[in-house]
């Protein structure tokens, strides 16, 4: 197994933790931070032994999103760049043979809101916030959110989460089924790792199958959404609001939008 830079794994009980390792920036994803993700999930594949998973975030945040900085190199086709990327480790999390905890410590925002929502079961710190985001630097979801979110809580709650920005806190999270537990920041990984070690002596094969089933209605959906949340930011990004939002974000000035 490679020492990787972006992210953390460890092995403890047949439990396997993924930490997301960028708290200086809150965790915000890169391509390098997702590749190493994906060979990491990788590994649990190959490793029997590994019997559950926790994904969680370093330091004060769980995810602030997509470094916006960070693009892939060279001329590339940025569609094609992200799905084999960000898809292929969001996929790996969803589609594990290993049943996964996701512990929001922190703040989740854009694409780390995402992140959040691809695991079996999500727990989050009472701290914990869930912030769409990406309308606020003139964009749209992407990442999944457009058909993860609205299959959580609801098609109304999903779009004024997305039109608006406004925080969901820990506590509404669980009211509306976004998380499965709220808990005070000191117990929450805690509480994950002995959910972890729960399942992990558990029927593993048939948690697996019980999420193949409820996931099986759904054929190709989730990746087909996923490329075409991005071919629609491709044209967004090149508008007035689109770059005026990146600019404005990186810049830390209040953005100008003129709705075009």
């Amino acid at each position: 197994m490679s020492d990787y830079k972006d992210i953390l794994f460890e092995i403890e009980d047949q439990v396997a933790t993924l930490t997301l390792n960028r708290p200086d920036a809150l965790n915000a994803l890169t391509f390098d931070m997702m590749y190493e993700a994906q060979d990491a999930l990788a590994h649990i594949e190959e490793n029997r032994d590994i019997r559950a998973l926790i994904v969680t975030g370093a330091g004060r945040g769980f995810c602030s999103g997509q470094d916006l900085r960070n693009r892939p190199s060279g001329n590339v086709d940025i569609v094609e760049a992200v799905m084999d990327c960000y898809f292929g480790a969001m996929n790996a999390i969803r589609t594990s043979r290993v049943p996964v905890i996701v512990a929001v410590n922190g703040t989740a925002a854009g694409a780390g809101f995402s992140l959040a929502m691809v695991g079996d079961i999500a727990l989050a710190a009472r701290s914990a916030k869930f912030i769409q985001v990406f309308s606020r630097i003139g964009l749209v979801p992407d990442c999944g959110s457009t058909y993860l979110l609205p299959q959580i809580i609801g098609r109304g709650q999903a779009l004024r989460a997305m039109m608006t920005n406004d925080p969901i806190s820990a506590e509404t999270a669980l009211e509306w089924g976004l998380i499965s537990e709220c808990l005070d920041d000191d117990e929450l990984m805690p509480a994950a790792r002995t959910l972890a070690a729960r399942l992990a002596t558990g029927p593993t094969r048939a948690l697996v199958a019980t999420r193949r089933l409820v996931d099986e209605t759904e054929g190709d959906a989730f990746e087909r959404q996923f490329r075409r949340e991005l071919e629609v930011q491709a044209e967004i990004r090149v508008g007035h609001d689109g770059q005026e939002g990146v600019a404005a974000f990186v810049e830390r000035r209040p953005a100008v939008f003129r709705g075009e």
